[in-house]
C-alpha cells in the first residue's frame, strides 16, 4: 500500500513497518511530502523515522492501538460491512443529546453506550452529539487533550466500535454529530512538532502556542484539519461536527479556514448526498460565523449560545459571579433578550470583559435553529468546582421550567446527559495523565484556579483519582425512581410537544413575543399559537394571556386554562403549555 506524509523539515524519512524499513522519497509534485510503498495490511504497525530519529507515530493515523506515543496501525475502512442504510438527518428541526462515552455507562466504552441508545428515541432526541474521542494518554478523560485527530480512543473501542455505535444509532433514527477539536492538541503525545510547523510561537492560546492556520506552511495544516473533519463525516458516517472554542483559532487570511472548512463540508455533503453540518462553539457573538457564505459570512450552520445558558442559570439560581453579573442583574429581562434577539451581549457593555463585546443579529437572515440553546452542558457543569448539576441545588419544579424554556425556545435544543432525569450524580473535571509531572501540574493548577474563587483545596476534586471519574459517570437505576422518574416524563411529553406542533419549530426568531415579571418571577411567550409560560417564584402568579380559548397541552402542575378574564393562575415553581389557536 502506499504510505505518505507531510515533513517538510526533515532530509530524510524512512518507514518502519512489519519489521522492515523502506526509505521514502521526495514527492515532486507537493512540498515537504514523502512517499513510498510497503506491504501491509490492516491492523499493521506503522511509523516514520525522520533523520534516523526515533520512530514517530503517523499525524494522520488512522489507528493508536497502543495509546498516543505507539505505533500507528492500518485501518481499512472499507472492511467494516454497513447495516444500517442512512439518508442523513439535518439540523433544522433537531435536538441533540451531549454524551460522553467514558461515563454514559460505568463501562465507559462506545458498544456499551450503544447499548443504551433506545433510552434516547425513548426520549424524544434526534442526534447524539458525542464529546471528543480522539486518542489521549491514559484510559479515561474528558477528551480535550487528544492528538492524532483522525484517530478514536483505543479503550473506547477504537475505530470498529465508532462505526458500530453509528451503525446502531442510525438504525434507530438518530443522527450522529462527534466534537472535534481544531484549536489545540494535548500536551502529551503530540509529535507533530517533530514533522512540521503545525503550530505558530506568532500567536499564543490557553493551551500554548496556536495551531498554524497563516504563518507559513499554513496551507498543508489547513488541509490536515479539513481532511481530518472530512474523514469523521466520510469514513465513519458522521452526520455533523461541533468545532471546539473558535474563538481561540488564529487566522489572518482572506479566507478564514472556518469558511474554507464550511464550504468543504457543503461540498461533500453535495457529493454524499446527504445533509452535513457543523456547530461551533463561540463566545465572540458575532452573527458572521453564522452567516451564510454567499451573504460574506463563515458558513458555518449553528453554534452554541452560552447567552441563553447564562441568563436562563442566573433566573434559576442567583448566581451573579463572573460572566453571570450583568445576566444576574435583571435575569428575566436577560431571557426575554436572548428568546427574541438570540444574543445578549450584542455590542453591549461586558462587565466581564470589561468592553463592549457582540453585535445584533439580523433576525430576518439568520433562523433560529443556527443557535444552540441548553440549561446544561459539559462546560457548564463540569467546570464548576465540584462539577454539579442544577438538580444539585434546584427542586424538580425549577428543573421543569428550565427544560420548558429550553424545549419550546426558537432555538436548537441541546441537553447533556443525565439532565433528563435530574441525574443525582456530579460530572467533575477528571484526567488519566501517564506523566507524572503533567498530573501533578493539572492537579496543582485546577485547585489554585477554584482556591482564588474561595474554594477550600480538600472540596475540588482531585482529577488523578480514580473516583473523580467513577462519581461522574451515571446512575442508570434514578430514572426508575421519584423524582426522577416524573421529571423524565416531563421532557419526554416536552420532545413529544416539538413533533406534534410546528410553531415549536418555526425557524423565525422575530416571532417569539415574551412577557415577563422581574420582581414576580415569572416569563410568558408565545410562538404561533403556542403559549409557554413558567413561575419561578415561590408563590402562584397571574399571568395574563389573554381571552382566546385556550387548551393546556402539558402542565407539571394541574392548572386551568385562562378564564374570561385572560388570566393564568400558575403555582409556585412550575409551568405550562398552552395551545391558544
Amino acid at each position: 500500500m502506499q504510505f505518505e506524509v507531510w515533513a517538510p523539515l526533515a532530509d530524510r524519512v524512512t518507514l518502519h513497518c512489519g519489521g522492515a524499513t523502506h526509505a521514502l522519497e521526495p514527492d515532486p509534485d507537493r512540498t515537504g511530502w514523502w512517499s513510498g510503498e510497503a506491504a501491509a495490511a490492516d491492523g499493521a504497525r506503522y511509523g516514520f523515522a525522520l533523520d534516523d530519529g526515533p520512530v514517530l507515530p503517523d499525524p494522520r493515523s488512522r489507528r493508536q492501538p497502543d495509546g498516543p506515543d505507539g505505533p500507528s496501525a492500518v485501518v481499512d475502512h472499507a472492511r467494516y460491512a454497513w447495516r444500517a442504510p442512512w439518508a442523513g438527518r439535518a439540523l433544522p428541526g433537531a435536538v441533540l443529546y451531549e454524551l460522553h462515552v467514558g461515563t454514559y455507562t460505568p463501562e465507559g466504552t462506545l458498544d456499551a453506550a450503544a447499548e443504551r441508545l433506545r433510552h434516547l428515541v425513548e426520549l424524544g432526541v434526534t442526534h447524539v452529539e458525542l464529546m471528543p474521542l480522539c486518542p489521549f494518554p491514559g484510559r479515561h478523560g474528558w477528551g480535550y487533550e487528544g492528538v492524532s485527530p483522525w484517530a478514536v480512543h483505543e479503550p473506547y473501542g477504537g475505530p470498529e466500535a465508532l462505526k458500530r455505535f453509528v451503525d446502531r444509532a442510525h438504525a434507530l433514527g438518530l443522527g450522529v454529530v462527534l466534537d472535534v477539536v481544531h484549536n489545540h492538541l494535548g500536551p502529551s503525545g503530540n509529535h507533530l512538532p517533530a514533522f512540521g510547523p503545525y503550530f505558530t510561537e506568532t500567536r499564543h492560546t490557553p493551551w500554548g502556542a496556536a495551531v498554524n492556520l497563516d504563518a507559513p506552511g499554513s496551507d498543508e495544516v489547513r488541509g490536515y484539519l479539513v481532511g481530518s473533519a472530512l474523514a469523521w463525516l466520510r469514513d465513519y458516517r458522521i452526520d455533523g461536527l461541533r468545532l471546539d472554542a473558535v474563538h481561540t483559532l488564529r487566522d489572518t487570511r482572506a479566507l478564514h479556514f472556518l469558511e474554507e472548512l464550511s464550504a468543504a463540508v457543503d461540498g461533500l455533503a453535495a457529493e454524499l448526498g446527504r445533509p452535513l453540518f457543523l456547530i461551533a462553539e463561540s463566545d465572540l457573538n458575532d452573527p458572521r460565523i453564522i452567516t451564510s457564505r454567499a451573504e460574506h459570512g463563515l458558513g458555518v450552520h449553528a453554534q452554541w449560545n452560552d447567552d441563553f445558558h447564562h441568563a436562563l442559570h442566573a433566573a434559576l439560581t442567583g448566581e451573579a459571579q463572573g460572566y453571570y453579573a450583568d445576566f444576574a442583574r435583571a435575569p428575566f429581562a436577560a431571557l426575554a433578550k436572548t428568546l427574541t434577539g438570540g444574543f445578549f451581549h450584542d455590542g453591549t457593555y461586558a462587565s466581564f470583559r470589561g468592553r463592549r463585546h457582540g453585535r445584533p443579529l439580523d433576525r430576518t437572515r439568520v433562523a433560529g435553529h443556527r443557535l444552540l440553546g441548553y440549561a446544561q452542558s459539559h462546560d457548564q457543569v463540569g467546570n464548576r468546582a465540584r462539577g454539579d448539576r442544577l438538580s444539585a441545588a434546584l427542586s424538580p419544579g425549577l428543573l421543569a421550567c428550565a427544560a420548558t424554556l429550553t424545549l419550546t425556545s426558537p432555538f436548537t435544543p441541546m441537553l447533556f446527559m443525565g439532565e433528563e432525569w435530574a441525574a443525582g450524580t456530579p460530572w467533575q473535571f477528571f484526567t488519566d495523565h501517564t506523566d507524572p509531572g503533567l498530573a501533578e501540574a493539572v492537579r496543582r493548577g485546577r485547585r489554585r484556579e477554584f482556591a482564588a474563587l474561595g474554594w477550600a483545596e480538600q472540596d475540588v476534586p482531585d482529577p488523578q483519582d480514580p473516583a473523580t471519574r467513577a462519581r461522574s459517570c451515571l446512575d442508570w437505576s434514578e430514572p426508575e425512581r421519584e423524582p426522577h422518574a416524573r421529571v423524565l416524563a416531563w421532557y419526554r411529553r416536552l420532545l413529544a410537544l416539538r413533533r406534534e406542533q410546528p410553531d415549536l419549530t418555526d425557524p423565525d426568531l422575530a416571532d417569539t413575543k415574551v412577557a415577563y415579571d422581574e420582581e414576580a418571577r415569572w416569563l410568558a411567550f408565545r410562538r404561533g399559537d403556542i403559549r409557554v409560560a413558567v413561575n419561578l417564584g415561590p408563590g402562584p402568579a397571574a399571568i395574563a394571556l389573554g381571552t382566546r380559548r385556550a387548551e393546556v397541552l402539558a402542565a407539571w402542575q394541574p392548572v386551568e386554562p385562562p378564564g374570561p378574564d385572560g388570566l393564568l393562575h400558575l403555582p409556585g415553581e412550575s409551568c405550562v403549555v398552552l395551545d391558544q389557536g
